[in-house]
Order: C-alpha cells, then sequence, then structure tokens
C-alpha cells in the first residue's frame, strides 16, 4: 500500500493546545492567521496584537520552540489565539496541515515570525478583495529586510529534459505564481484540503511546498500574484535547498512523470526506466517508489487537469 496520503491531515502529529477559547475582538474577514515561530522573539506581543488588528476571524500560533518562555502565561494573556505545541518533530507543511484543521474560516493566511511586524501585517479590505478573487493562493510581494526587492515570482521551464524554476523580482499584480515562496501566501481553505495539503513523506522544505503548489496546477487550481498584498522580513530570507535525493524523486513521480489523457491522468509504464536512470535508487527501491507513485495517481486519476507538459507549454498564456 503507498504511503503517499490519499486525504487530507492523514498522518496526526501529538500535540497539545491551549487557548483560543474567547473570540478575536474586532473580527471583519473571514479569514484566519496561521503563524510559523521558530525562534523567541522580543516582539510577540506586537505580532499578536498586529494581527488581531488586522481583523482576522481567528489566530493560530504554531510554536516549534515553546521553552523559551511561559506558553501558560502567554495564552492565558491572549485567550483570542490557538497556541498549538507539537510534541515531535516534524516539517513546515505538515505544522500547517495541524494548524488548518484546527480552524473554520474560508481563508488562512500563512505567516512566520521571521517578517516584519511593526506595521499592519493586511488591512481587511485589502484582505477581503483578495478573497474575492476566489483563487487557490495568492502570493504575495516579498522584501527582504530594508525593503530590497528579490526573486519571488516563479514560472516553469523545460531545460534538456529536466524541470527549471525561473525567478524574477519584476512583478505585476494578478501575474501567475508557480510557487508561494517560503510557503507564505493567503489560502482558500477548501481547496487546500481537497488538494489533500502538504505531502508529509516529503520533507525538504523546497520539494514538499513545490509538490503541493505545482499538483494545484495540474488539477485546475491557480496561484496568483498580488503586488497590493506585501511582506518584509526582517531577517535574511531563507535559501531554497533544491538538492536531489528522496523528496526530488517522490516530487517527480507525482507531478512530471503523470500524462493527461481525455478525462484522466496516468503514469506510463515505460517511464519507470528513465526514472531509474535518474533516481539514483537500486534497481528494487526505484521500482518501489514508482509503485507507489503508480498507485496514488490511479487513486487520484480523475482530479488531474492537465500534465507538467500542457503546463509548461502554456504557461505564457496565461
Amino acid at each position: 500500500m503507498s504511503t503517499i496520503p490519499l486525504i487530507f491531515n492523514q498522518h496526526q502529529i501529538d500535540m497539545v493546545s491551549l487557548g483560543g477559547k474567547e473570540a478575536v475582538p474586532g473580527c471583519r474577514v473571514n479569514a484566519a492567521a496561521i503563524l510559523i515561530n521558530k525562534s523567541w522573539s522580543q516582539n510577540r506581543s506586537r505580532m499578536i496584537e498586529n494581527l488581531a488588528r488586522c481583523g482576522f476571524r481567528e489566530i493560530v500560533s504554531i510554536e516549534t520552540d515553546p521553552e523559551n518562555y511561559n506558553m501558560d502565561d502567554f495564552s492565558k494573556r491572549y485567550a483570542f489565539v490557538k497556541f498549538i505545541i507539537p510534541l515531535e518533530q516534524t516539517s513546515d507543511g505538515e505544522l500547517i496541515n495541524m494548524a488548518v484543521g484546527e480552524i473554520k474560516s474560508e481563508y488562512f493566511l500563512v505567516l512566520r515570525d521571521s517578517l516584519d511586524f511593526q506595521n499592519d501585517v493586511i488591512s481587511s479590505t485589502l484582505c477581503q478583495n483578495l478573497i474575492e478573487m476566489n483563487r487557490y493562493c495568492i502570493a504575495p510581494r516579498l522584501l527582504e529586510r530594508g525593503g530590497i526587492a528579490f526573486p519571488v515570482l516563479f514560472s516553469p521551464s523545460i531545460h534538456k529534459g529536466s524541470l527549471k524554476l525561473q525567478s524574477t523580482a519584476t512583478v505585476s499584480d494578478g501575474l501567475p505564481d508557480l510557487i508561494p515562496f517560503d510557503y507564505i501566501g493567503l489560502y482558500n481553505r477548501k481547496k487546500f484540503i481537497d488538494l489533500g495539503g502538504f505531502d508529509y513523506t516529503i520533507v525538504k522544505p523546497y520539494w514538499q511546498n513545490l509538490d503541493l503548489a505545482f499538483r494545484a496546477w495540474l488539477w485546475g487550481e491557480e496561484i496568483v500574484f498580488s503586488t497590493a498584498f506585501s511582506l518584509c522580513y526582517n531577517e535574511a530570507f531563507p535559501s531554497m535547498d533544491s538538492t536531489a535525493g528522496l523528496s526530488s524523486n517522490r516530487f517527480y513521480l507525482k507531478n512530471l512523470v503523470p500524462r493527461y489523457n481525455e478525462d484522466h491522468g496516468f503514469i506510463p509504464r515505460l517511464s519507470f526506466f528513465v526514472f531509474l536512470k535518474s533516481s539514483s535508487c537500486g534497481f528494487f527501491e526505484a521500482k518501489a517508489q514508482f509503485k507507489e507513485a503508480q498507485e496514488w495517481v490511479e487513486n487520484n486519476k480523475y482530479c488531474f487537469r492537465r500534465d507538467a507538459v500542457n503546463l509548461v507549454e502554456n504557461w505564457s498564456n496565461r
């Protein structure tokens, strides 16, 4: 049986949940804010108060290192925030899946504590305007510390038979974006769940993020870029580690190998030998990975609306 998840939140994580018993004061939009905290910040109170001012219906704070402060006191001070503490090491995608399973809002905004919270993250008016676009994901314009632009708009291309991501810092509002950088974006919760969320078996952040984003495009959803929605890092922005390995193998098998025919996706049997040459695995390990992907595609075959070749060839027409 395939280990690739077939349903949203198939893998359950042990966690502790505190707070979230009171309504967020001044709620104005049907959206939740999900804040991923990797380290303690002296500005934590400012972060939470900033999010409350933005009018979110729910606020979830994921604490990956809760030893830095007294969570009980903090959760009592901000009773309208749900604090989630995972009890096991896990990926960022799984943290987001876990938080999405706890909310009821129509949309959710993924944020990080590495972003600047000096000013309002997003106004309620802008958030509502973005929601009305009814896209799977809306990616913001992200800036380096000091407001310096860096390449954050992505498009796919094929070079010598391999997928390449092209990126640019030159952006326009409403352009298609292959992947939301660093997982950050405003997501439609129902579409996210229907896509299955992030694949917990892909542990490398670059490939995990790209896997869900690429699947969204293959299954008929869209990720668009918004220049009106701008966020700035307060520290060095993260690099994207695209090193090949088991995570890239799984991405390749789920997204690049399937072909689309009439009304469904499928994996051609002969594509195994192409995968074997590039997988850096022995024959039997490669065969096991290939079989898992075949089963996953077969279970989801009617979700496909195009294949990778079609997506890349028609990207400039979007």
